[in-house]
């Protein structure tokens, strides 16, 4: 029992000391070295406060801010330690009462703007943290944005179009927005 019982628990001791703090650490370190940004966290800082992070969304909810996709997370909108989606089906009663009402919210604070609500604004992701839109979604909110800040919608069309990031090495993903960068942009000015 001896013969069998010592070389399992030194290898459970080795396993555990390799895996459990070495290569952890070792992958920490790599990290914080080659990706500092984004070993941190990603932060997103003004005036020496975090104020958000470019991988999670936020939840604008003003009407002179553009607002992000909806959250699936629970109890409270993008919560990163409840990331998740729905997973509710199209044909799902809840799905269609949700998006019905979140399309009622849109038009509510734009009465005037009858184009096509763009999908992502009232559909959740898989993660339910998206911190980008489409350009679509964007210019959706664009004449909102304009009339309650007083600006011109031209010079908000700019302001997103100067905020929408490509598709990753020019072939992966699709053409988007990050939200939070979009309205500091837009706080400041530029």
């Amino acid at each position: 029992m001896k013969s069998i019982l010592r070389p399992a628990l030194v290898l459970f001791a080795l396993l555990t000391l390799l895996t459990g703090f070495i290569y952890p650490l070792a992958v920490t370190g790599v990290a914080q070295v080659s990706f500092p940004q984004q070993a941190h966290g990603s932060l997103v800082m003004r005036d020496g406060k975090a104020v958000g992070s470019t991988l999670i969304g936020q939840a604008f909810s003003d009407p002179k801010y553009f607002w992000g996709r909806p959250s699936a997370t629970a109890p409270m909108p993008n919560n990163g330690a409840a990331s998740g989606g729905s997973n509710l089906a199209p044909s799902n009663p809840v799905l269609l009462d949700a998006v019905k009402a979140r399309v009622e919210a849109l038009r509510a604070a734009d009465p005037g703007n009858t184009a096509a609500v763009p999908q992502d604004l009232v559909m959740t992701s898989a993660s339910g943290l998206d911190p980008q839109i489409s350009p679509a979604a964007a210019m959706y909110q664009a004449g909102r944005v304009a009339r309650v800040r007083g600006l011109p919608v031209g010079e908000v069309q700019q302001l997103i179009a100067r905020n929408t990031h490509g598709r990753t090495l020019g072939i992966f993903g699709e053409p988007r927005v990050n939200v939070l960068a979009l309205n500091m942009a837009l706080d400041q000015g530029k």
